[in-house]
């Protein structure tokens, strides 16, 4: 009898134990993060700048839900990202499933946004409440990675509770693989929005 899971029911043991995902901390497996990422101009510093102020006052008038933290922080890095326009698409809401034969298994759930370029998924993003960790949703996110239809490319996602903001790397090979980047946080010194947003411009221009 075929037994179906929600997404956001897995964890990441799950996945470790029926899809033998690995996760991999040498460096060199996901190097894209740390490329040479592009330089960001003076107007995106601005609008990245105007994203952070408004974050500050957001938190002053909680909760600060999902849908919230999508409209204000997500949607906003994703159009100065330029992921808006051709030849990028979006979808959101999207159903996935994945299935495992063996265990008789099929897991489905839907992707807050997805980014798609000729087919080749630049971004999954999974937003989160800010009273979440990302260790939450980390393998929801991964469970919809490895949903992708393309498994010869690597797949690129960004999970995000609005403050907290880290890249995945999976690679499908007989066994899955991924990596994670550093956390980068909206309120640290500065604005980490402009990491973020330059290794949103760099992944987007992977896939051909």
């Amino acid at each position: 009898m075929v037994q179906t899971l929600k997404a956001q029911n897995i964890d990441l043991r799950y996945l470790i134990e029926n899809f033998s995902l690995q996760r991999i901390r040498d460096e060199q497996f996901f190097w894209e993060w740390q490329s040479s990422l592009p330089e960001l101009t003076d107007i995106e510093k601005q609008q990245l700048d105007r994203v952070q102020e408004g974050y500050f006052n957001l938190v002053e008038y909680p909760p600060l839900l999902e849908n919230v933290v999508k409209l204000t922080i997500v949607s906003p890095l994703l159009f100065i990202a330029g992921l808006y326009l051709s030849p990028f698409h979006l979808r959101a809401e999207k159903s996935v499933e994945i299935r495992s034969e063996d265990k008789g298994v099929i897991i489905d759930g839907r992707i807050d946004i997805l980014v798609l370029k000729q087919g080749f998924w630049v971004t999954v993003i999974e937003s989160k409440q800010i009273s979440f960790s990302l260790e939450e949703g980390l393998a929801q996110i991964l469970t919809y990675m490895l949903a992708d239809p393309h498994p010869e490319k690597p797949t690129f996602g960004m999970i995000t509770n609005g403050v907290n903001f880290r890249f995945v790397k999976l690679v499908r090979e007989e066994t899955p693989k991924y990596a994670l980047s550093d956390e980068f946080v909206i309120d640290n010194r500065g604005n980490e929005l402009y990491s973020v947003l330059q290794i949103l411009k760099y992944l987007s221009q992977l896939g051909g």
